[in-house]
């Protein structure tokens, strides 16, 4: 696991589209998140090839939140625990670098999408922290024939101890 680059932006977009369920941004955006958002992102390679990623930020009204926006694992590697450790690796590589501040994960999940909420609940559960529900973006934000679901904000922490001990 490290930090995306530059040339990982094609790769990341295509993991998105082979999802099939994940909302298919750019690849100017994933060229984005990969080089002025690699610090508060991470991507899973092996044998030269992505597996996974998580794409993520700080808000700038909430920089003690790591926002994530999208977190995608291969075909291949479903079912191996590979998104709760990207989550794990992610957050304890953004405490490290905020010099162990706690953190608050963010993350917006729709209510049909429970292998998202199964994640983050998992994570909040390893690390023994509240998971919060507030309402966030309504479905009229979205898709102006109502046809993406709301998408509450999930909150879960803060996150206040060493995840690697």
């Amino acid at each position: 696991m490290r930090r995306p680059e530059g040339a990982d932006a094609l790769a990341m977009h295509r993991l998105v589209v082979e999802s099939k369920v994940l909302d298919e941004n750019s690849t100017y955006a994933y060229l984005l998140m990969a080089t002025e958002f690699a610090d508060t992102s991470i991507v899973a390679e092996r044998d030269g090839q992505l597996h996974g990623f998580v794409m993520g930020y700080h808000p700038p009204t909430r920089p003690e939140a790591l926002f994530v926006w999208q977190v995608v694992v291969a075909h291949a590697a479903r079912g191996s625990g590979l998104g709760g450790a990207m989550l794990d690796s992610l957050v304890e590589r953004v405490r490290r670098d905020r010099h162990g501040h706690p953190l608050t994960l963010e993350a917006t999940v729709a209510p049909s999408n429970s292998a998202s909420r199964a994640l983050f609940g998992g994570f909040a559960r390893r690390h023994g922290v509240p998971v919060i529900e507030l309402p966030w973006y309504g479905a009229e934000l979205l898709d102006a024939e109502l046809a993406h679901e709301e998408e509450p904000l999930l909150r879960i922490g803060p996150i206040a101890v060493d995840l690697t001990s």
